[in-house]
Protein backbone atom coordinates (compact mmCIF):
# COMPACT_ATOMS: atom_id res chain seq x y z
CA UNK A 1 0.00 0.00 0.00
CA UNK A 2 2.78 2.41 0.98
CA UNK A 3 4.83 1.43 -2.08
CA UNK A 4 1.91 2.12 -4.42
CA UNK A 5 1.28 5.40 -2.69
CA UNK A 6 4.96 6.35 -3.05
CA UNK A 7 4.87 5.56 -6.77
CA UNK A 8 1.66 7.53 -7.25
CA UNK A 9 2.99 10.60 -5.45
CA UNK A 10 6.49 10.34 -6.86
CA UNK A 11 7.21 13.95 -7.83
CA UNK A 12 7.86 16.20 -4.83
CA UNK A 13 5.31 14.15 -2.86
CA UNK A 14 2.62 14.78 -5.50
CA UNK A 15 1.35 13.18 -8.70
CA UNK A 16 3.40 13.94 -11.87
CA UNK A 17 0.10 14.78 -13.61
CA UNK A 18 -0.31 17.70 -11.19
CA UNK A 19 2.86 19.26 -12.60
CA UNK A 20 1.65 18.91 -16.19
CA UNK A 21 -1.32 21.05 -15.12
CA UNK A 22 1.13 23.24 -13.16
CA UNK A 23 2.96 24.13 -16.39
CA UNK A 24 -0.25 24.43 -18.44
CA UNK A 25 -1.62 26.95 -15.97
CA UNK A 26 1.78 28.64 -15.83
CA UNK A 27 1.68 29.53 -19.54
CA UNK A 28 -1.92 30.73 -19.32
CA UNK A 29 -1.04 32.97 -16.38
CA UNK A 30 2.08 34.13 -18.26
CA UNK A 31 -0.18 35.43 -20.99
CA UNK A 32 -2.84 36.87 -18.65
CA UNK A 33 -0.58 38.69 -16.19
CA UNK A 34 1.92 39.67 -18.87
CA UNK A 35 -0.83 41.40 -20.85
CA UNK A 36 -2.52 42.86 -17.78
CA UNK A 37 0.74 44.33 -16.47
CA UNK A 38 1.03 46.62 -19.50
CA UNK A 39 -2.69 47.10 -20.27
CA UNK A 40 -3.40 50.25 -18.24
CA UNK A 41 0.11 51.61 -18.86
CA UNK A 42 -0.42 51.22 -22.63
CA UNK A 43 -3.81 52.93 -22.61
CA UNK A 44 -2.67 55.87 -20.44
CA UNK A 45 0.86 56.34 -21.82
CA UNK A 46 1.63 59.27 -24.13
CA UNK A 47 1.54 58.93 -27.92
CA UNK A 48 5.28 59.63 -27.94
CA UNK A 49 5.89 56.59 -25.74
CA UNK A 50 3.63 54.31 -27.79
CA UNK A 51 0.45 54.67 -25.72
CA UNK A 52 -3.04 55.92 -26.53
CA UNK A 53 -3.24 58.76 -23.95
CA UNK A 54 -6.53 57.62 -22.43
CA UNK A 55 -7.56 59.15 -19.12
CA UNK A 56 -6.96 57.02 -16.01
CA UNK A 57 -10.70 56.79 -15.43
CA UNK A 58 -11.41 55.48 -18.96
CA UNK A 59 -8.51 52.99 -18.87
CA UNK A 60 -9.48 51.63 -15.45
CA UNK A 61 -13.11 51.44 -16.60
CA UNK A 62 -12.13 49.13 -19.47
CA UNK A 63 -9.93 47.15 -17.07
CA UNK A 64 -12.97 46.74 -14.80
CA UNK A 65 -15.01 45.27 -17.67
CA UNK A 66 -12.20 42.94 -18.73
CA UNK A 67 -11.04 41.65 -15.34
CA UNK A 68 -14.59 41.07 -14.13
CA UNK A 69 -15.78 39.42 -17.35
CA UNK A 70 -12.94 36.86 -17.34
CA UNK A 71 -14.36 35.64 -14.03
CA UNK A 72 -18.01 35.61 -15.16
CA UNK A 73 -17.57 33.35 -18.20
CA UNK A 74 -16.06 30.48 -16.14
CA UNK A 75 -19.58 29.85 -14.79
CA UNK A 76 -20.73 29.08 -18.35
CA UNK A 77 -17.47 27.31 -19.21
CA UNK A 78 -17.80 24.99 -16.22
CA UNK A 79 -21.32 23.98 -17.25
CA UNK A 80 -20.24 23.42 -20.89
CA UNK A 81 -17.44 21.14 -19.72
CA UNK A 82 -19.67 19.26 -17.26
CA UNK A 83 -22.44 18.69 -19.82
CA UNK A 84 -20.78 18.64 -23.25
CA UNK A 85 -17.01 18.74 -23.70
CA UNK A 86 -15.33 17.33 -20.64
CA UNK A 87 -12.55 19.23 -18.88
CA UNK A 88 -9.70 18.31 -21.21
CA UNK A 89 -11.31 19.53 -24.44
CA UNK A 90 -12.64 22.66 -22.72
CA UNK A 91 -9.16 23.57 -21.45
CA UNK A 92 -7.55 23.05 -24.88
CA UNK A 93 -10.25 24.99 -26.75
CA UNK A 94 -10.12 27.84 -24.24
CA UNK A 95 -6.34 28.09 -24.55
CA UNK A 96 -6.56 28.25 -28.35
CA UNK A 97 -9.20 31.00 -28.27
CA UNK A 98 -7.05 33.03 -25.86
CA UNK A 99 -4.09 32.68 -28.23
CA UNK A 100 -6.21 34.34 -30.95
CA UNK A 101 -7.14 37.07 -28.46
CA UNK A 102 -3.54 37.97 -27.67
CA UNK A 103 -2.64 37.99 -31.37
CA UNK A 104 -5.50 40.43 -32.01
CA UNK A 105 -4.33 42.79 -29.26
CA UNK A 106 -0.81 42.84 -30.71
CA UNK A 107 -2.17 44.60 -33.82
CA UNK A 108 -2.86 47.72 -31.70
CA UNK A 109 -6.00 49.07 -33.33
CA UNK A 110 -9.13 49.93 -31.35
CA UNK A 111 -11.17 47.29 -33.23
CA UNK A 112 -8.65 44.50 -32.64
CA UNK A 113 -8.22 45.62 -29.02
CA UNK A 114 -11.91 45.06 -28.27
CA UNK A 115 -11.96 41.89 -30.39
CA UNK A 116 -8.93 40.54 -28.57
CA UNK A 117 -10.48 41.27 -25.17
CA UNK A 118 -13.64 39.41 -26.26
CA UNK A 119 -11.60 36.34 -27.29
CA UNK A 120 -9.67 36.42 -24.00
CA UNK A 121 -12.90 36.58 -22.00
CA UNK A 122 -14.47 33.65 -23.90
CA UNK A 123 -11.31 31.52 -23.84
CA UNK A 124 -10.73 32.13 -20.16
CA UNK A 125 -14.27 30.98 -19.41
CA UNK A 126 -13.53 27.59 -20.94
CA UNK A 127 -10.05 27.29 -19.49
CA UNK A 128 -10.06 28.54 -15.94
CA UNK A 129 -12.69 26.49 -14.06
CA UNK A 130 -11.87 23.30 -15.89
CA UNK A 131 -8.13 23.18 -15.36
CA UNK A 132 -8.92 23.71 -11.66
CA UNK A 133 -11.50 20.91 -11.79
CA UNK A 134 -8.84 18.61 -13.21
CA UNK A 135 -6.58 19.30 -10.23
CA UNK A 136 -9.51 18.42 -7.98
CA UNK A 137 -10.20 15.26 -10.00
CA UNK A 138 -6.63 14.03 -9.59
CA UNK A 139 -7.06 14.14 -5.80
CA UNK A 140 -10.69 13.01 -5.41
CA UNK A 141 -9.56 9.94 -3.46
CA UNK A 142 -7.06 11.93 -1.37
CA UNK A 143 -8.98 14.93 0.05
CA UNK A 144 -6.40 15.38 2.81
CA UNK A 145 -3.81 16.22 0.13
CA UNK A 146 -5.92 18.79 -1.72
CA UNK A 147 -4.81 21.88 0.23
CA UNK A 148 -1.18 21.06 -0.53
CA UNK A 149 -1.90 20.18 -4.17
CA UNK A 150 -3.77 23.43 -4.80
CA UNK A 151 -1.00 25.43 -3.13
CA UNK A 152 1.62 23.78 -5.39
CA UNK A 153 -0.68 24.40 -8.37
CA UNK A 154 -0.97 28.02 -7.25
CA UNK A 155 2.80 28.24 -7.32
CA UNK A 156 2.56 27.39 -11.04
CA UNK A 157 -0.05 30.13 -11.46
CA UNK A 158 2.34 32.68 -10.03
CA UNK A 159 5.42 31.33 -11.79
CA UNK A 160 3.62 32.18 -15.01
CA UNK A 161 2.57 35.55 -13.65
CA UNK A 162 6.15 36.29 -12.64
CA UNK A 163 7.62 35.40 -16.04
CA UNK A 164 4.83 37.14 -17.95
CA UNK A 165 5.18 40.45 -16.11
CA UNK A 166 8.98 40.25 -16.25
CA UNK A 167 9.24 39.68 -20.00
CA UNK A 168 6.10 41.28 -21.45
CA UNK A 169 6.79 44.41 -19.42
CA UNK A 170 10.41 44.47 -20.56
CA UNK A 171 9.54 44.07 -24.25
CA UNK A 172 6.82 46.73 -23.99
CA UNK A 173 9.27 49.14 -22.40
CA UNK A 174 12.25 48.46 -24.68
CA UNK A 175 10.62 47.56 -28.03
CA UNK A 176 6.91 48.35 -28.18
CA UNK A 177 3.63 47.42 -26.54
CA UNK A 178 2.84 45.21 -29.57
CA UNK A 179 5.81 43.02 -28.71
CA UNK A 180 4.57 42.70 -25.13
CA UNK A 181 1.06 41.67 -26.21
CA UNK A 182 2.44 39.36 -28.90
CA UNK A 183 4.79 37.51 -26.55
CA UNK A 184 1.82 36.70 -24.30
CA UNK A 185 0.11 35.03 -27.27
CA UNK A 186 3.17 33.01 -28.31
CA UNK A 187 3.53 31.32 -24.94
CA UNK A 188 -0.22 30.79 -24.65
CA UNK A 189 -0.02 28.80 -27.89
CA UNK A 190 2.95 26.77 -26.65
CA UNK A 191 1.03 26.03 -23.45
CA UNK A 192 -1.91 24.80 -25.54
CA UNK A 193 0.32 22.33 -27.39
CA UNK A 194 2.04 21.17 -24.20
CA UNK A 195 -1.31 20.38 -22.56
CA UNK A 196 -2.87 18.65 -25.56
CA UNK A 197 0.13 16.42 -26.24
CA UNK A 198 0.36 15.47 -22.55
CA UNK A 199 -3.31 14.72 -21.87
CA UNK A 200 -2.85 10.92 -21.67
CA UNK A 201 -1.17 11.32 -18.27
CA UNK A 202 -4.51 12.34 -16.72
CA UNK A 203 -6.21 8.98 -17.40
CA UNK A 204 -9.99 9.33 -17.09
CA UNK A 205 -9.81 12.68 -15.31
CA UNK A 206 -11.36 15.34 -17.52
CA UNK A 207 -12.34 13.18 -20.48
CA UNK A 208 -15.74 13.52 -22.19
CA UNK A 209 -18.66 13.52 -19.72
CA UNK A 210 -19.86 10.11 -20.89
CA UNK A 211 -16.49 8.67 -19.96
CA UNK A 212 -16.10 10.38 -16.60
CA UNK A 213 -15.91 8.27 -13.49
CA UNK A 214 -17.69 10.13 -10.71
CA UNK A 215 -16.74 8.27 -7.55
CA UNK A 216 -18.96 10.39 -5.35
CA UNK A 217 -22.01 9.50 -7.44
CA UNK A 218 -21.11 5.81 -7.25
CA UNK A 219 -20.89 5.97 -3.47
CA UNK A 220 -24.12 7.97 -3.24
CA UNK A 221 -25.96 5.40 -5.39
CA UNK A 222 -24.66 2.53 -3.29
CA UNK A 223 -25.68 4.26 -0.09
CA UNK A 224 -29.16 4.93 -1.43
CA UNK A 225 -29.62 1.25 -2.13
CA UNK A 226 -28.44 0.29 1.33
CA UNK A 227 -30.18 2.97 3.37
CA UNK A 228 -33.95 3.31 3.33
CA UNK A 229 -34.24 5.62 6.29
CA UNK A 230 -35.83 8.93 5.30
CA UNK A 231 -34.42 10.56 8.45
CA UNK A 232 -30.90 9.67 7.43
CA UNK A 233 -31.46 11.04 3.94
CA UNK A 234 -32.80 14.27 5.45
CA UNK A 235 -29.69 14.47 7.64
CA UNK A 236 -27.46 14.09 4.58
CA UNK A 237 -29.31 16.88 2.81
CA UNK A 238 -28.99 19.13 5.86
CA UNK A 239 -25.25 18.49 6.07
CA UNK A 240 -24.80 19.32 2.41
CA UNK A 241 -26.94 22.44 2.75
CA UNK A 242 -24.82 23.56 5.72
CA UNK A 243 -21.71 23.11 3.59
CA UNK A 244 -23.27 25.19 0.83
CA UNK A 245 -23.78 27.94 3.43
CA UNK A 246 -20.05 27.81 4.22
CA UNK A 247 -19.19 28.13 0.52
CA UNK A 248 -21.56 31.11 0.36
CA UNK A 249 -19.95 32.80 3.39
CA UNK A 250 -16.43 32.26 2.08
CA UNK A 251 -17.47 33.52 -1.36
CA UNK A 252 -19.18 36.65 0.00
CA UNK A 253 -16.24 37.77 2.11
CA UNK A 254 -13.72 36.85 -0.62
CA UNK A 255 -15.24 39.68 -2.69
CA UNK A 256 -13.58 42.11 -0.25
CA UNK A 257 -10.24 40.38 -0.69
CA UNK A 258 -10.21 40.70 -4.49
CA UNK A 259 -11.61 44.24 -4.29
CA UNK A 260 -8.50 45.30 -2.39
CA UNK A 261 -5.92 42.88 -3.79
CA UNK A 262 -6.64 43.68 -7.44
CA UNK A 263 -5.60 47.28 -7.00
CA UNK A 264 -2.27 45.84 -8.15
CA UNK A 265 -2.99 46.11 -11.86
CA UNK A 266 -4.80 49.45 -11.53
CA UNK A 267 -4.16 52.08 -8.87
CA UNK A 268 -0.98 50.42 -7.53
CA UNK A 269 0.42 50.24 -11.07
CA UNK A 270 -0.28 53.97 -11.50
CA UNK A 271 1.25 54.62 -8.06
CA UNK A 272 4.39 52.76 -9.17
CA UNK A 273 4.69 54.80 -12.38
CA UNK A 274 3.76 58.29 -11.17
CA UNK A 275 4.42 58.39 -7.42
CA UNK A 276 7.40 56.08 -6.83
CA UNK A 277 11.10 56.90 -7.13
CA UNK A 278 12.20 54.56 -9.94
CA UNK A 279 15.27 56.39 -11.33
CA UNK A 280 18.37 55.04 -9.60
CA UNK A 281 21.99 56.15 -9.66
CA UNK A 282 25.33 55.07 -8.19
CA UNK A 283 25.32 52.24 -5.65
CA UNK A 284 21.52 52.08 -5.67
CA UNK A 285 21.53 51.42 -9.43
CA UNK A 286 24.19 48.71 -9.11
CA UNK A 287 22.33 47.12 -6.21
CA UNK A 288 19.12 46.99 -8.23
CA UNK A 289 20.92 45.43 -11.20
CA UNK A 290 22.25 42.66 -8.95
CA UNK A 291 18.80 42.16 -7.40
CA UNK A 292 17.24 42.07 -10.88
CA UNK A 293 19.69 39.35 -11.94
CA UNK A 294 18.78 37.25 -8.90
CA UNK A 295 15.05 37.94 -9.31
CA UNK A 296 15.20 37.02 -13.00
CA UNK A 297 17.25 33.84 -12.65
CA UNK A 298 16.75 32.19 -9.24
CA UNK A 299 12.98 31.51 -9.62
CA UNK A 300 13.58 30.38 -13.20
CA UNK A 301 16.28 27.98 -11.97
CA UNK A 302 13.82 26.55 -9.43
CA UNK A 303 11.09 26.10 -12.04
CA UNK A 304 13.63 24.58 -14.46
CA UNK A 305 14.61 22.10 -11.76
CA UNK A 306 10.95 21.08 -11.37
CA UNK A 307 10.79 20.77 -15.16
CA UNK A 308 13.78 18.40 -15.25
CA UNK A 309 12.22 16.29 -12.48
CA UNK A 310 9.04 16.06 -14.57
CA UNK A 311 11.06 15.09 -17.66
CA UNK A 312 12.75 12.31 -15.71
CA UNK A 313 9.45 10.71 -14.76
CA UNK A 314 7.20 11.39 -17.76
CA UNK A 315 9.34 11.78 -20.89
CA UNK A 316 8.59 8.31 -22.22
CA UNK A 317 4.86 8.66 -21.57
CA UNK A 318 4.33 12.19 -22.95
CA UNK A 319 7.51 12.91 -24.91
CA UNK A 320 6.01 15.40 -27.40
CA UNK A 321 4.50 17.45 -24.59
CA UNK A 322 7.84 17.56 -22.82
CA UNK A 323 9.65 18.59 -26.03
CA UNK A 324 7.29 21.56 -26.46
CA UNK A 325 7.78 22.43 -22.80
CA UNK A 326 11.56 22.23 -23.21
CA UNK A 327 11.49 24.54 -26.27
CA UNK A 328 9.35 27.00 -24.30
CA UNK A 329 11.82 27.12 -21.43
CA UNK A 330 14.85 27.48 -23.69
CA UNK A 331 13.08 30.46 -25.26
CA UNK A 332 12.38 31.95 -21.82
CA UNK A 333 16.03 31.61 -20.85
CA UNK A 334 17.00 33.31 -24.12
CA UNK A 335 14.74 36.28 -23.40
CA UNK A 336 15.99 36.57 -19.81
CA UNK A 337 19.66 36.54 -20.84
CA UNK A 338 18.96 39.17 -23.50
CA UNK A 339 17.09 41.31 -20.95
CA UNK A 340 19.96 41.17 -18.46
CA UNK A 341 22.55 42.01 -21.11
CA UNK A 342 20.63 45.18 -22.02
CA UNK A 343 20.20 46.20 -18.38
CA UNK A 344 23.90 45.83 -17.55
CA UNK A 345 25.04 47.63 -20.70
CA UNK A 346 22.79 50.63 -19.92
CA UNK A 347 24.39 53.58 -18.12
CA UNK A 348 21.14 54.82 -16.55
CA UNK A 349 18.82 52.67 -14.43
CA UNK A 350 15.09 53.25 -14.27
CA UNK A 351 12.87 50.51 -12.89
CA UNK A 352 9.91 49.73 -15.14
CA UNK A 353 6.59 50.49 -13.45
CA UNK A 354 5.34 46.99 -14.33
CA UNK A 355 8.41 45.44 -12.63
CA UNK A 356 6.85 45.76 -9.18
CA UNK A 357 4.05 43.38 -10.24
CA UNK A 358 6.53 40.51 -10.38
CA UNK A 359 7.02 40.79 -6.62
CA UNK A 360 3.69 39.10 -5.90
CA UNK A 361 4.55 36.10 -8.07
CA UNK A 362 8.15 36.05 -6.84
CA UNK A 363 7.10 35.93 -3.20
CA UNK A 364 4.59 33.17 -3.96
CA UNK A 365 7.25 31.02 -5.67
CA UNK A 366 9.32 31.14 -2.48
CA UNK A 367 6.52 31.10 0.09
CA UNK A 368 4.03 28.63 -1.46
CA UNK A 369 6.03 25.51 -0.47
CA UNK A 370 6.23 26.79 3.13
CA UNK A 371 2.49 27.44 3.29
CA UNK A 372 1.81 24.05 1.68
CA UNK A 373 3.84 22.37 4.43
CA UNK A 374 1.95 24.40 7.06
CA UNK A 375 -1.43 23.29 5.69
CA UNK A 376 -0.28 19.64 5.75
CA UNK A 377 1.05 19.84 9.34
CA UNK A 378 -0.72 19.33 12.66
CA UNK A 379 -0.80 23.14 13.00
CA UNK A 380 -3.12 23.48 9.99
CA UNK A 381 -5.69 26.16 11.02
CA UNK A 382 -9.37 26.02 10.16
CA UNK A 383 -10.82 27.62 7.03
CA UNK A 384 -12.14 30.70 8.83
CA UNK A 385 -8.82 31.31 10.62
CA UNK A 386 -6.91 31.04 7.32
CA UNK A 387 -9.26 33.53 5.70
CA UNK A 388 -9.12 35.86 8.71
CA UNK A 389 -5.31 35.88 8.78
CA UNK A 390 -5.24 36.47 5.02
CA UNK A 391 -7.52 39.50 5.19
CA UNK A 392 -5.58 41.06 8.07
CA UNK A 393 -2.27 40.59 6.22
CA UNK A 394 -3.80 42.26 3.16
CA UNK A 395 -4.81 45.24 5.29
CA UNK A 396 -1.29 45.51 6.75
CA UNK A 397 0.12 45.70 3.22
CA UNK A 398 -2.07 48.66 2.35
CA UNK A 399 -1.21 50.17 5.72
CA UNK A 400 2.43 50.26 4.58
CA UNK A 401 1.40 52.15 1.43
CA UNK A 402 -0.76 54.55 3.43
CA UNK A 403 2.16 55.35 5.73
CA UNK A 404 4.67 55.59 2.88
CA UNK A 405 2.49 58.01 0.92
CA UNK A 406 1.63 60.22 3.89
CA UNK A 407 4.02 62.97 2.69
CA UNK A 408 2.47 63.22 -0.80
CA UNK A 409 0.69 66.61 -1.02
CA UNK A 410 -3.06 66.69 -1.52
CA UNK A 411 -3.93 66.66 -5.22
CA UNK A 412 -0.38 65.79 -6.39
CA UNK A 413 -0.11 64.13 -9.83
CA UNK A 414 3.47 62.91 -9.31
CA UNK A 415 5.81 62.18 -6.40
CA UNK A 416 8.96 60.20 -5.54
CA UNK A 417 8.06 57.87 -2.68
CA UNK A 418 10.59 55.21 -1.67
CA UNK A 419 10.02 51.90 -3.46
CA UNK A 420 10.35 49.98 -0.17
CA UNK A 421 6.66 50.63 0.60
CA UNK A 422 5.54 48.89 -2.58
CA UNK A 423 7.86 45.97 -1.80
CA UNK A 424 6.41 45.60 1.71
CA UNK A 425 2.86 45.90 0.40
CA UNK A 426 3.37 43.09 -2.13
CA UNK A 427 5.00 40.89 0.54
CA UNK A 428 2.03 41.17 2.92
CA UNK A 429 -0.48 40.92 0.07
CA UNK A 430 1.18 37.71 -1.11
CA UNK A 431 1.04 36.09 2.32
CA UNK A 432 -2.61 37.08 2.55
CA UNK A 433 -3.28 35.65 -0.90
CA UNK A 434 -1.75 32.29 0.04
CA UNK A 435 -4.14 32.09 2.99
CA UNK A 436 -7.21 32.72 0.81
CA UNK A 437 -7.03 32.04 -2.92
CA UNK A 438 -5.63 28.48 -3.26
CA UNK A 439 -7.24 27.48 0.04
CA UNK A 440 -10.61 28.73 -1.20
CA UNK A 441 -10.34 26.55 -4.31
CA UNK A 442 -9.49 23.57 -2.15
CA UNK A 443 -12.45 24.08 0.20
CA UNK A 444 -14.90 24.46 -2.68
CA UNK A 445 -13.72 21.11 -4.05
CA UNK A 446 -14.19 19.48 -0.61
CA UNK A 447 -17.51 21.04 0.36
CA UNK A 448 -19.56 20.42 -2.81
CA UNK A 449 -20.57 17.12 -4.48
CA UNK A 450 -18.18 15.89 -7.17
CA UNK A 451 -20.80 16.12 -9.92
CA UNK A 452 -21.19 19.87 -9.30
CA UNK A 453 -17.54 20.84 -9.02
CA UNK A 454 -17.21 22.38 -12.49
CA UNK A 455 -20.27 24.57 -11.98
CA UNK A 456 -19.28 25.50 -8.42
CA UNK A 457 -15.80 26.58 -9.49
CA UNK A 458 -17.55 28.75 -12.06
CA UNK A 459 -19.66 30.31 -9.29
CA UNK A 460 -16.52 30.79 -7.17
CA UNK A 461 -14.88 32.68 -10.02
CA UNK A 462 -18.03 34.79 -10.28
CA UNK A 463 -17.05 36.11 -6.86
CA UNK A 464 -13.68 37.07 -8.36
CA UNK A 465 -15.58 38.88 -11.12
CA UNK A 466 -17.44 41.04 -8.62
CA UNK A 467 -14.23 41.75 -6.69
CA UNK A 468 -12.26 42.63 -9.83
CA UNK A 469 -15.00 44.91 -11.13
CA UNK A 470 -15.28 46.76 -7.82
CA UNK A 471 -11.47 46.96 -7.60
CA UNK A 472 -11.07 48.69 -10.95
CA UNK A 473 -14.10 50.95 -10.42
CA UNK A 474 -12.87 52.02 -6.98
CA UNK A 475 -9.36 52.47 -8.37
CA UNK A 476 -10.71 54.78 -11.07
CA UNK A 477 -11.53 57.28 -8.28
CA UNK A 478 -7.88 57.61 -7.30
CA UNK A 479 -7.61 61.10 -8.82
CA UNK A 480 -10.76 62.59 -7.17
CA UNK A 481 -9.85 61.06 -3.78
CA UNK A 482 -6.26 62.32 -3.94
CA UNK A 483 -7.47 65.77 -4.97
CA UNK A 484 -10.08 66.00 -2.21
CA UNK A 485 -8.23 64.15 0.55
CA UNK A 486 -4.81 62.52 -0.04
CA UNK A 487 -3.07 59.44 -1.43
CA UNK A 488 -2.66 58.16 2.11
CA UNK A 489 -6.45 58.42 2.63
CA UNK A 490 -6.99 56.40 -0.57
CA UNK A 491 -4.85 53.51 0.69
CA UNK A 492 -6.33 53.68 4.21
CA UNK A 493 -9.68 52.64 2.70
CA UNK A 494 -8.06 49.35 1.66
CA UNK A 495 -6.35 49.03 5.03
CA UNK A 496 -9.36 49.28 7.31
CA UNK A 497 -12.03 47.30 5.42
CA UNK A 498 -9.97 44.07 4.89
CA UNK A 499 -8.78 44.17 8.52
CA UNK A 500 -12.40 44.41 9.76
CA UNK A 501 -13.44 41.51 7.48
CA UNK A 502 -10.52 39.47 8.85
CA UNK A 503 -11.72 40.01 12.42
CA UNK A 504 -15.26 38.98 11.38
CA UNK A 505 -13.84 35.69 10.05
CA UNK A 506 -12.11 34.98 13.35
CA UNK A 507 -15.36 35.63 15.24
CA UNK A 508 -17.30 33.34 12.90
CA UNK A 509 -14.75 30.50 13.20
CA UNK A 510 -16.77 28.28 15.61
CA UNK A 511 -19.94 28.61 13.49
CA UNK A 512 -18.15 27.86 10.21
CA UNK A 513 -16.40 24.81 11.69
CA UNK A 514 -19.76 23.49 12.88
CA UNK A 515 -21.39 23.99 9.47
CA UNK A 516 -18.54 22.15 7.71
CA UNK A 517 -19.39 18.91 9.56
CA UNK A 518 -15.87 17.54 9.87
CA UNK A 519 -14.37 18.88 6.64
CA UNK A 520 -10.92 20.39 7.31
Amino acid sequence: MNTASTKEFSLLNHKPALFVLFFTEMWERFSYYGMRAIFVLFLTDSFADGGWEWSRERALGLLAIYTSSVYITPLIGGIIADKLLGYQKAVALGALVMTIGHASMALETETTLYLGIAFLIIGNGLFKPNVTSMVSGLYDQYPERKDGAFTIFYMGVNAGGFLGVLLCGFLANNLSYSWGFGLAGIFMFLGTLQFWFGRTIFGNVGTAPSKKVDLADEVATTNQNLVDSTNEEATKRKIQNDRYIVVGLLAFFTVFFWWAFEQASGSMNIFARDYTQRALTGDAALTFKIIDVLVSTVPLLIISWVLLKLFGQTFKQISLSNIVLGISFLSIWGFVIWKLSIIFSSESTEIEASWFLILNSLFIIFLAPLFSKWWESKFNPSAAVKFGIGMILLGIGFGALAYGSSDIPQGAKTASVSLIWLVLAYLFHTMGELCISPVGLSYVSKLVPAKKIGMMFGIWYLVNAVGNFLAAKTGSYIDPIVEKYSMSYFFLIFTIIPAVVGLIFLVLNPLIKRLMHGIR
